[in-house]
């Protein structure tokens, strides 16, 4: 837990880094210009995934750790793989650039209140009173907001650098995010079997129902198939860093955090499944 707690505050301004690095302003005005997909895409993930995870730990009835644990995953916004693999789908990549920019951005507020509610409901007594929502949003805004900022500054006076290295940009994000994975996998090797067995079915049926979900609420409001594919993706994929950085501000427990590393491992295998169909779909 000690290496993870220092690995995951770091690895994720970078990688929030690598993500503002890939945004232009235009990313932020697409929303403005276009706004009805991106609602359906805003609506799914940031209202739909939280309501969808607690009613799945309310009908499993699982422990109250595990339970808060796939809230936090579902609290969380999309990940930058998502982009990569809206591309890989055939979809529509600018808005999943921009449902990852703006929901991102939101997070700094949107996780810390979708964590709190849902433990306090869930009956959570352990939360320190030194551990406040504001606080959390606080060093979330330091993580996430600032380097972002700073990417897209960067970005915007080495354009042309920035620009022809993206792909490494890309890769240099997704190994971090294994790096974090890996840390927690190594920390807790003894009983990462248990956990998967506790956490591995609930996250497992969240992600599944949930890529349906949006794929078929963006069917009847979204405008066409490469907003369907990018959504569906874009609901799935989860900033699994992010999720493991909250939890580690809030709770000293590795059992909390268990729920993020199964579903890290999940939505891979369920993602590139997904893409798989996707692709033949016209």
């Amino acid at each position: 837990m000690e290496v993870v707690t220092k690995i995951a505050p770091i690895a994720l301004a970078l990688i929030m880094l690598g993500l503002g690095l890939g945004l232009k302003g235009r990313d932020f005005l697409r929303v403005i210009n276009n706004p009805k997909d991106f609602i359906v895409g805003f609506v799914c993930q940031l209202l739909l995934l939280p309501i969808v995870a607690y009613i799945i730990v309310l009908i499993l009835d699982l422990p109250i750790e595990i339970a808060v644990g796939v809230m936090i995953i579902a609290a969380a916004p999309g990940g930058v793989t998502s982009n990569v693999m809206t591309k890989f789908a055939n979809g529509d990549v600018a808005l999943s650039v921009s449902l990852t920019a703006v929901i991102s951005l939101i997070s700094i507020i949107s996780v810390p209140f979708i964590i709190f509610k849902s433990a306090d409901l869930l009956g959570v007594t352990n939360i320190s009173s030194d551990i406040t929502m504001t606080g959390i949003a606080l060093k979330m805004a330091l993580v996430v907001t600032v380097p972002v900022v700073l990417g897209m500054i960067i970005r915007k006076f080495a354009e042309n650098f920035v620009s022809s290295n993206i792909s490494i940009i890309e890769k240099i994000t997704f190994i971090l995010f294994v790096i974090v994975f890996a840390a927690i996998l190594i920390e807790e090797k003894d009983n990462i079997l248990d956990y998967f067995k506790q956490a591995g079915v609930a996250v497992l049926i969240l992600n599944i129902v949930m890529m349906t979900l949006a794929y078929y609420a963006a069917k009847f409001f979204a405008t066409g198939i490469k907003q369907r594919k990018c959504i569906s993706i874009e609901c799935g994929l989860q900033n699994g860093t992010l999720a493991i950085f909250v939890a580690t501000q809030i709770f000293s427990d590795i059992t909390y955090i268990i729920p993020t590393a199964a579903y890290a491992l999940i939505m891979y295998i369920t993602g590139f499944i997904l893409i798989f169909i996707l692709r033949r779909l016209n």
